[in-house]
């Protein structure tokens, strides 16, 4: 058996797979995001390691599993001491408050730009942590490590500080042209290189489970931790996307449209971003947005509603929500966004609108968004068939009709849950010999089955999606 875990924005998803990649158990335990100043975005890694305890233990008894792998959320920053305690809560993904730091990337060479192949954005490792050393410089000089967030979790796991390229790859810190740490960045940045872990393929052992974190997961001890990898180069795995052709859409949070590529193919738009696959000399083009479960539920909070009555609009307001649009700018979005600066509205309001149009209109233009996501992954050579469905904001029948009407695509469920979970498994059966390698898992990947296509409404919804795209800060994509 084998355990793997997957760090999320919001909550931690823990599987235990058998050798022949079946899901055996799984549970999820949440925490909450903080936001102690507008446009902050943090958690406390402690909740992290609680909520991990928590679903590990509610799997019941785990004396058979022998490797753990682990995956992801991308971006965020954990400064700690050496033994591995942070320092102060982690700046996550969602956090817009390095806007000046990101200037200062801009303002780089080109050359050393194009090396890092991705846009700059707040949020991202390289940025925050130059925030940290000019407003928290006390705390970033005493710190020894600045890990990425399931890089924290894992060390509480082994007690060893390592990374691996595929969050690394995300932090604007990282040279993808000679697939390593970029010294030259860190040195004109004048940050310090001594802060970032040494980097380990992420299916090789990255240490062993310590005796103390086996006590507190009902593990044993001393059995192998995978490096793992971030979420999205977990999910690729754990679906057996892992060559080119297939593109996979997972929704969460945050939403990402993702296809491998052979070779490092970078957006000269700095429209969409591309980071290393677990292979090396492979790496994946991403379309993301920020905006899609995080505006949802936002949406469904606000008014006090379930998740089916959000998605049971979808049937009860015809299309186009009687002319409500919404734009789902609660934080800034990345490239080819309209930034930091942007914010989330409803417009085209009249009397007789009731909350079901603004939930409608809010499931609509996150499905516009994420057609515009699709049109910016498109514009870098890639094709787009079919298209595989992942992650848990994916799995409303309703939502799923409209996601096919909007994309013009056919949608394909790949069954099998938590797919970044079952990847770091995946991971850790090759730590642990269990495979011979990251490729020989795609013989036991999970199938796809087709849930929805586009219908009579998708004629409808291009016309729509065309006006949208007039009102929406991202209408510099063409």
């Amino acid at each position: 058996m084998l355990l793997g875990i997957d760090l999320g924005t919001s909550s931690v998803k823990v599987v235990v797979m058998a050798e022949d990649g079946s899901v055996q158990k799984s549970a999820s335990a949440g925490y909450a995001i903080d936001s102690p100043r507008q446009g902050w975005a943090e958690t406390d890694p402690g909740a992290w390691w609680v909520a991990t305890a928590s679903a590990v233990a509610s799997l019941g008894s785990l004396g058979a599993v022998e490797a753990v792998g682990v995956a992801g959320q991308m971006h965020g920053l954990v400064l700690t001491n050496g033994e591995g305690r942070a320092l102060r809560p982690a700046v996550l993904w969602a956090d817009e408050r390095s806007t000046l730091e990101v200037d200062r990337y801009r303002r780089l060479d080109p050359h050393l730009l194009r090396r890092l192949a991705n846009p700059p954005a707040t949020g991202m490792a390289g940025p925050t942590l130059l925030w940290l050393r000019t407003h928290e410089s006390q705390l970033y000089a005493s710190a020894r490590w600045a890990l990425q967030p399931k890089d924290w979790l894992r060390m509480q796991l082994t007690g060893e500080a390592y990374s691996e390229p595929t969050d690394a790859s995300a932090t604007l810190l990282y040279d993808l042209v000679d697939d390593s740490w970029s010294s030259q960045l860190l040195r004109e940045l004048q940050l310090r290189a001594d802060l970032l872990p040494e980097l380990v393929a992420g299916e090789q052992p990255a240490g062993r489970l310590t005796e103390k974190a086996a006590g507190e997961l009902g593990l044993k001890a001393g059995i192998p931790v995978a490096a793992g990898a971030a979420d999205i180069a977990a999910s690729l795995v754990g679906h057996g996307v892992l060559a080119p052709g297939p593109v996979l859409l997972t929704i969460g949070t945050g939403a990402q449209m993702t296809t491998v590529r052979n070779a490092l193919v970078a957006d000269p738009t700095m429209r969409t971003n591309v980071f290393r696959t677990v292979e090396t000399g492979r790496c994946y083009s991403m379309a993301a947005i920020l905006n899609a479960g995080l505006a949802l539920d936002w949406v469904r909070r606000l008014f006090g509603a379930g998740w089916d009555e959000l998605y049971g609009s979808i049937e009860r307001v015809p299309r186009g929500s009687g002319g409500v649009t919404f734009l789902p700018y609660l934080v800034g979005e990345r490239a080819p966004g309209p930034g930091a600066g942007a914010r989330a509205a409803w417009s085209g309001l009249a009397l007789h609108d009731g909350k079901e149009h603004l939930f409608k209109a809010a499931l609509e233009g996150v499905a516009f968004e994420l057609r515009q996501a699709a049109e910016a992954l498109e514009a870098t050579g890639v094709s787009i068939g079919d298209i595989q469905l992942a992650g848990g904001g994916a799995a409303n029948h309703a939502w799923r009709q409209l996601l096919a009407d909007v994309q013009g695509k056919r949608l394909l469920a790949v069954a099998a849950p938590a797919g970044a979970a079952r990847g770091a498994a995946l991971l850790a059966g090759v730590a642990a010999g269990i495979y011979r390698s990251v490729q020989e898992t795609a013989a036991i990947a999970p199938r796809c089955d087709l849930v929805a296509e586009p219908g009579v409404d998708a004629d409808t919804y291009s016309t729509l999606y065309r006006e949208w795209r007039a009102m929406s800060p991202r209408n510099s994509i063409n």
